[in-house]
């Protein structure tokens, strides 16, 4: 597992909350709720690839073709 990623999670982290405050002090309510989940998707799509990337490790070490 590469720390590039854990830095990269926290860095859409830290982006998705500040937008966030943001556009909830300007009134933006739905916006800032839009942004989060786009956040947490873009993550989720991350992790996603490595849990993928995980089991076709494992299947290729049981050779469980």
């Amino acid at each position: 597992m590469n720390v590039d990623l854990i830095f990269k999670i926290a860095a859409i982290g830290i982006i998705v909350s500040v937008l966030n405050m943001v556009l909830n002090k300007a009134g933006r309510e739905e916006q800032a709720m839009m942004t989060t989940l786009v956040g947490i998707i873009v993550v989720l799509m991350m992790v996603i690839n490595l849990v993928s990337e995980l089991f076709e490790t494992v299947k290729a070490m049981f050779q469980l073709y």
